[in-house]
């Protein structure tokens, strides 16, 4: 885009570019999303950064109507794979908060003066304001949402002195944190330590979310022990156990919603994951697509326009454990759908690790990579090859020889799943899709891809037309499949 159609997209207050751009107004110092229903700044004193991360550094303040630092992530990151696009992915789980810019380097295999060389000069803001921003926005939600002290505020969201919490809030929002939790519509009716009550969370999403299609595909595939979908169908709560760096936690979703936006509850043990479980939770629900971009694609092949225009919003779905999600896709090898949830249940049953206290049918975290690795795991009726391919599996996860985490290079991923004994190009492929977030994997040699693509008349030798939203048209040929 250039700067005159950012200006058109704020003029028509276009909520399709929230999260893609912000601008910033110099007479007032406050920057917006584009969809900010103020009135609209003359041209001349706007200004327009990639991230709100980059409109704070430039000294701008968060507009209190529209709330820019709770946008919808840019879909850009998702389908880049270059270290830009993979720090920022790190940077949104809170390897910062917990790892510092050595560790995001690390991980990244770069040094530290070329990460924040490479995201200033592309994001107009490094490491550090990236990790703050985030901070500020997880501190407001505190504040708003529970009665818990400021000072411990302070330390859950990641901030390293009572200072620099309070300096980032009063440059963030212009208040303090207390006139900030004043200005909440209601006030929390528990503590931080309510573990019933947990902390209440709207996830903004841009677009349509086919959101019961996306609670039908977790629903077919739902472990017992780690997950549950509760209620009656189109008022469904998808509930999960999430194993955080802190402490266990578990996360509430509902499929209705009365606005642009996902609720969620967190039930943590340690609110420092706070920033890491609802990362988690917003790549499970693929809540930073772009509906509309892959529409667009989609639907330029004759054969996917229906499918497309039958499920409008229809996402790929991530994962909230890209360790727990490989060993799935091992197990359901070969198998009906049915087949591998008997045995990822029996799986967590025999090595799962309990919860401190069960919540409903929820009684364990999934399985770690050390405790697979050298299991017998004669719990699993399946043949030996399969088992023997699930320990290589774990023994390179736990060895870090294959890395799954949202930073990781893709292709030197699924190169390492590859090289593996028992896992072939679907399952790599697939380990890709959702482990990694891929928008763009056409898992290859797919029964019901095949079948689908057979009845819907779609060439695959047309699949590079789709690119690079593969993954959402593997979803809509699997959903076809499946409704006929």
């Amino acid at each position: 885009m250039t700067e005159d159609s950012r200006y058109q997209a704020v003029c028509s207050r276009d909520a399709r570019f929230d999260g893609e751009f912000f601008f910033a107004v110099a007479t007032t110092g406050i920057f917006c999303r584009p969809s900010c229903s103020a009135t609209t700044p003359k041209r001349r004193n706007v200004s327009f950064h990639p991230t709100a991360a980059a409109a704070q550094h430039a000294g701008f303040r968060a507009c209190r109507r529209c709330r820019p630092d709770a946008a919808p992530g840019s879909a850009a990151w998702n389908a880049r794979a270059d270290v830009v696009g993979r720090a920022v992915r790190l940077i949104g789980d809170g390897v910062i908060d917990r790892e510092g810019v050595a560790g995001l380097a690390a991980r990244l295999g770069y040094s530290a003066r070329q990460i924040q060389r490479q995201l200033t000069a592309e994001l107009g803001a490094g490491p550090i304001a990236l990790a703050r921003a985030q901070r500020a926005h997880t501190a407001r939600i505190l504040l708003q949402t529970t009665a818990m002290p400021a000072s411990d505020v302070a330390f859950a969201a990641g901030f390293s002195s009572i200072r620099q919490f309070n300096d980032t809030i009063r440059e963030t929002y212009a208040r303090t944190p207390g006139e900030l939790r004043a200005a909440a519509h209601t006030r929390p009716p528990h503590t931080a330590h309510d573990a019933p009550a947990g902390v209440p969370l709207r996830l903004a999403h841009r677009g349509i979310h086919a959101t019961g299609a996306l609670f039908d595909y977790l629903a077919a595939r739902a472990i017992d022990g780690i997950e549950e979908i509760t209620g009656p169908t189109g008022a469904r709560t998808y509930r999960r156990t999430l194993d955080l760096p802190h402490a266990p936690g578990i996360a509430e979703v509902r499929e209705t919603s009365a606005g642009p936006w996902l609720e969620c509850r967190l039930h943590l043990d340690d609110l420092r994951d706070l920033t890491c479980a609802t990362q988690r939770v917003r790549r499970l629900f693929d809540l930073d697509a772009d509906p509309e971009a892959v529409a667009e694609r989609l639907r330029a092949d004759p054969a996917l326009a229906p499918l497309v225009d039958a499920e409008p919003g229809l996402r790929a779905p991530g994962t909230a454990d890209p360790h727990e999600i490989a060993v799935r896709a091992i197990l359901g090898q070969q198998v009906t759908l049915a087949s591998g949830r008997r045995l990822g249940t029996a799986l967590v049953a025999a090595r799962g690790r309990p919860l401190p206290a069960p919540s409903g049918t929820l009684t364990h975290l999934f399985p770690t990579a050390d405790a697979l690795a050298d299991a017998d795991l004669a719990e699993l009726r399946t043949p030996a090859a399969r088992r023997d391919a699930l320990r290589t599996l774990a023994a390179a996860l736990a060895a870090g020889s294959v890395v799954l985490d949202p930073g990781a290079d893709r292709d030197d991923a699924e190169r390492a799943l590859l090289a593996l004994p028992g896992t072939g190009p679907w399952t790599a492929a697939y380990i890709r899709m959702r482990a990694l977030g891929d928008p763009d994997v056409l898992p290859p040699n797919d029964a019901a891809i095949t079948t689908a693509l057979r009845r819907t008349g779609a060439d695959p030798a047309r699949a590079d037309l789709w690119r690079p939203w593969r993954s959402y048209a593997a979803h809509h040929l699997w959903k076809a499949a499946a409704t006929t």
